[in-house]
């Protein structure tokens, strides 16, 4: 399993990290990567919650309860695994002079990213497709710019459709909890 694994992010790391290098795939891969991160989440989350009406607020705190709840797993794993940066242990990676300080595996922005695409995919599907690829675009960010593994990418995605599909369908009273709170203090 390590062999194909290392096979795995061995051939995608050198397409999305070195073939496709290109000045225009720099700026877009390094402001797209910036949206997915947990912060930026947050932040459209409490947006959401802050200035929709009572549906948007509602979706808002579900986005808010499954980007929380997912990355709490992402921090679990980061620490209990400890996996190093690809620019920490390869030869001649791309890093554009990005030097984070946590852990690699699984990558939190394509969590948080894949998360918010399933939670608006599910409440949304009209914008599945727009959701799904935008993600998409976060992931492949995070590979191109030289600080995540695919197989971290794609342990990501996983991640974050998973927690997605838990708050929506069975973890619903903190997303309603929130929601009956705020709404009682907005009164």
């Amino acid at each position: 399993m390590k062999k194909f694994l290392f096979k795995f992010d061995d051939y995608f790391i050198n397409i999305f990290n070195k073939r496709i290098k290109n000045s225009y795939f720099d700026k877009i891969m390094f402001y797209s990567t910036n949206i997915g991160g947990a912060i930026s989440s947050t932040i459209i989350s409490i947006t959401l919650i802050l200035f929709g009406d009572e549906e948007i607020r509602f979706f808002g705190f579900e986005l808010l309860v499954a980007i929380v709840f997912s990355q709490f797993f992402v921090q679990i794993f980061k620490r209990t695994l400890g996996r190093q940066r690809p620019y920490k242990v390869l030869d001649d990676i791309n890093t554009f002079g990005i030097d984070m300080k946590d852990y690699s595996f699984p990558s939190g922005h394509t969590t948080a990213s894949f998360c918010m695409a399933t939670i608006i995919s599910i409440n949304y599907p009209q914008l599945l497709t727009f959701a799904i690829l935008f993600a998409f675009l976060i992931g492949i960010s995070r590979i191109y710019l030289g600080v995540h593994f695919p197989s971290d990418v794609l342990a990501g995605a996983m991640l974050g459709v998973v927690s997605a599909f838990i708050v929506h369908y069975y973890f619903q009273w903190p997303v309603q909890l929130l929601h009956n709170i705020f709404t009682m203090i907005e009164l």
